[in-house]
Parts: C-alpha cells; structure tokens; sequence
C-alpha cells in the first residue's frame, strides 16, 4: 500500500484498541461456497458491543479524509453495496476477484477499481450498476445481468450524473450496454460490450450517449447490440472504436460539433448516420460491409459544415447518402481524398444536394458511381477544387499534356443510370443486356440522350494517395505477385498444349504435300 496512505483496517483496529476493544478478522468465503454471508469489515467479540461494531465501522470509514484514506477489500465480499456505502468521499476502492451481487448504486464522488476482473452478476431484472454522483470511475469490471425490458432501458451501467469515468470494463448480457443520461463531461474508454442474443429489433443500445454534451467515446469495442447513439450531446469525440454487427454503427442526431476519428464500423445495417446537426469532422474511419436495408456506409440529413477525410468506404450497399446537405447557408460539405469502392453505388444524393465539395477522392469500381435519388441533377455542387477533381475508374479520357488532370472533364450521363435514379426497381436490370441497349441507343440517337447529373471538370489520371486507417491491411503484394505469375505460367502452358498438336499436324501436312509434289 503506499505510504501516503493508511489502510482503512488498520485505522479501525487502532481506533478500536484505542477503546480497549479487541478486534480480529471475519473469515469469508466467495459467493457460492456455502451460503454464509460475507463481511468485509472487522466485528468486535469482546466487550458485548458485537452489535454495534459494523454501525461503529462504518460511522468512521464515512468520516476519514479523501486524500488520505485508500480502501482496500481484503477478501470477496458479498455486498459490494456495503463496501460502497462505507467508503468516503473521493476513496478509491480496490475489488478483489470475485462474483458481487447486484444491483448497486454509486452515490457518491469514488473509484471503484477492480483486481483480476471481478463480476458484477445482476439478477436479469432492471440495471446491474448506477452512478448518480459526480465524479465516479467504474474501472476494470465484468457487469452483466440485466432485466430485458426496453420500456424500462435496462442496462449494464448507467450513469446519471457528470464527469464519470466507465473505463476497462466488459458488458455482457445486457440489454443497454452503458448509457449516459443527463451525464455531461464523462469519458467511455476501452470497454468491451456484447448486447443480448435477441434479434436486432429486440435488443437495446451497445452505447446510448442522451443529453450529455462533451463525452469522450474511445477505444471501445461493441458487438451485437442495436445501436451507438449520440443524440443532443454537443462538442463529443469518438475515436479508435470498433463497432460491428448491430444496426446503426453511430447514429448522431440534433447534436453539434463531433470529431470521429479512426473508427471502425463494419457489418452493420448503417455504418454512421448523422441527422440534424452543424459541425462534423469524419477522418481515417473503415466503413465497410454495411449492407441492411438502407445499407448506407455514410448517411447524412440536414447535416452542415461536415468535413470527411482520408475514409476507407468499402463493400456498402451505399457508400455515401444524403439529403439536403448542408442544410445552413454559408456552410458545406467536403469530401476529400476518400476512397469509395465496391459499393453498390458510390454516391447517392437527392437533387436538392448542394454546395458539397469533391476532391481528390477515388470512386473505384461502383457498381454505379453516382445515382440521383429521385432524378434530377448535382451540377449546384464543386466537383473538382483548386483545379484537382476525382479519380474515376470507368473515366475513358486521355491526358495529352501529361499533367495527370484528364482533358476531358468526367461526365454522368447513362441513360439506365438516370432511369435508375427516378425507377429504382429498374436496377434488377443493371449489368444486363437491357441496361446495355438502353446506353448504346442513347448514344446512336443523340435525342434520346439524357443531360449530365454532374461534371468533374479535372478528373485525375492517377489515383491519389491515400492515409492508413485503421483495420485496413496492407495488399498482400507478394501473394499476389505469386497468383499473378503462377496463372501466367498455366495459361503459357495450357496454351502450348493447345499449339502443339496443331503445330504438329501443319508440318507433318507440308512435309507430305512436299514428298508428293517432288514425286
């Protein structure tokens, strides 16, 4: 223990001594072992004040100076609720390994700090921890066993208060992972959240952040729950997460001034969807692999002043949707040296989409580029800036003066792909023969030709470099370089075997008809 502190038990011991009351240890045994109850504290057996030993005990612990007592639990008690209730304001106490009953409730200003990770088993009705004072810190715990009635918002931890600290802690078998209600100024870090095994319109929220501005999300990672919702929590941060297999990855909504940085977000209905709001930084985040109903990788309503930056949005039915952004005057949104690939289609954005800003991002092989949700254009948006536009990997330009800025500016113009845009059924026939007539008659029959969606006035010949993000691997170029060589190496040979017999017969051909003629 260190020296600038003294332990509580040994403050009991000496207090009681000093009263000529003698004092030994309670023997207690883990939760489970027998049925006897544990303590924690010290009982007096001499003297025949063993009645008011516990109420002495915890008159003192209650009364001893923050900065000078460090509570240490001895052994598993079985109330950790007892344990809390003793120690003093802004105590830091230590929980052994163990099972602790639940439910508990967190009071007063302290650290609660688990050993060897000691569970919190709550018994499946209502919330397992609640915190309603300000600064306490839940740090290195298992909290599991919540109720499952989401009339109720049964959680794991809930926190109604501000400047907590949830940190280090697994949430398993909850039905709302942690939720911060009214809980201004606190941070979520290095969690690991596992919802419910129900289907997703039975479960609760992985992370639900209500009226709760500044909260610091970060490091924490979350699987099977419904959603990680931010709503109405001005100037949060969420970073370094990795969210999967929910519905919303982050949902945002009636909230200003976020930063979310170095996300993951993969395999969920809707990667991040941002609603209502003023004020988004989006930079280095994978959003891939979300493809539910809407599927959208990125999905903005009414947002303003959003910057996305350096994203890996990859394998979404939707890279990217939105609606009506910016919504403010005088505000944008740009989209800058973002790769979009594989997506059913890269961009989606209705006709009142205006004033976005496009550059130096790759829209790799989409199914379809760009779609116009509704029909309509997005000529009222800046393709290219400062001269530098977008690369296009169905662009069909050339770069005669080698400035790596094609000569010709990237146009969309499909016939199918407008039609697309107004009859969305219609795309059971993309790919087809019927998609392919339509733009080969399009472009046989000028006057059937529809007008252009959109223009990239300097679409780039090379693809731009592009910043790591997290949980993106490095191509495996090597392996590649293998396949690539080894496939060349069959199709040489599958090809001299097929030359060879043919080779064979045409000089045998000409050796005969040589012998005949000099005969």
């Amino acid at each position: 223990m260190h020296k600038e502190y003294v332990g509580a038990t040994e403050q009991v011991k000496r207090w009681l001594k000093e009263r000529s009351i003698a004092t030994r240890s309670l023997p207690v045994r883990p939760l489970g072992s027998g049925g006897a109850r544990k303590s924690w504290f010290l009982y007096p057996i001499a003297g025949g004040v063993a009645g008011c030993g516990l109420v002495l005990v915890i008159s003192l612990l209650a009364s001893l100076p923050a900065t000078e007592v460090r509570l240490v639990a001895q052994a598993s008690p079985q109330s950790l609720q007892t344990l809390i209730d003793a120690a003093g304001t802004g105590t830091t106490v230590t929980v052994p390994a163990g099972t602790y009953a639940a439910p508990i409730t967190i009071d007063k200003p302290l650290t609660l700090v688990g050993e060897g990770m000691p569970v919190i088993q709550g018994d499946h009705n209502g919330d397992v921890v609640l915190i309603t004072a300000p600064n306490a810190t839940l740090r290195g715990f298992v909290v599991r066993g919540s109720g499952d009635s989401l009339d109720r918002e049964d959680t794991g931890i809930k926190v109604a208060a501000p400047f907590a600290v949830i940190e280090g802690n697994r949430i398993e078998d909850a039905l709302f992972g942690i939720y911060f209600e009214q809980a201004s100024d606190g941070v979520i870090r290095n969690n690991v959240i596992h919802g419910m095994d129900l289907p997703v319109s039975r479960r609760g929220d992985g992370l639900k952040i209500w009226y709760s501005p500044r909260t610091t999300v970060e490091g924490n990672l979350m699987r099977d729950t419904r959603d990680a919702i931010l709503w109405y929590s001005p100037d949060s941060s969420v970073r370094h997460n990795d969210f999967a297999n929910g519905r919303y990855g982050l949902h945002m909504m009636q909230s200003d001034h976020h930063t979310i940085d170095e996300n993951i977000f993969r395999g969920n209905s809707v990667g991040i969807y941002v609603m209502y709001g003023t004020s988004f930084i989006m930079r280095r985040n994978l959003i891939a692999d979300n493809r539910g109903p809407s599927g959208y990788g990125i999905g903005l309503k009414e947002a303003s002043d959003v910057l996305l930056e350096g994203n890996r949005i990859v394998n979404n039915r939707v890279g990217v949707y939105s609606d009506a952004s910016p919504l403010r005057p005088a505000t944008n949104v740009t989209y800058a040296n973002n790769l979009l690939a594989y997506n059913e289609v890269g961009l989606e954005m209705l006709p009142n989409t205006q004033a976005n800003r496009f550059h130096d991002n790759i829209l790799l092989d989409n199914g379809q580029q760009i779609n116009v949700a509704g029909g309509g254009d997005l000529m009222r948006n800046d393709w290219a800036v400062d001269g530098r536009g977008n690369y296009w990997s169905d662009y069909a330009g050339f770069d005669a003066n080698g400035d790596a800025i094609g000569d010709l500016p990237y146009t969309a113009k499909s016939l199918f792909d407008t039609l697309i845009g107004t009859y969305p059924d219609l795309r059971l026939f993309q790919l087809g023969p019927a998609s392919d007539a339509l733009d080969l008659a399009a472009r046989a029959f000028p006057l059937f030709a529809p007008q252009s969606r959109m223009s990239d006035p300097a679409p780039l010949i090379r693809a731009p470099a592009l910043p790591p993000v997290r949980g993106m691997a490095a191509p495996p170029r090597a392996a590649n370089l293998a396949v690539a060589i080894a496939m060349i190496g069959i199709s040489l040979a599958i090809l001299a075997l097929g030359v060879s017999p043919h080779l064979h017969q045409s000089i045998s051909s000409h050796t005969t008809e040589f012998g005949t003629s000099h005969d």
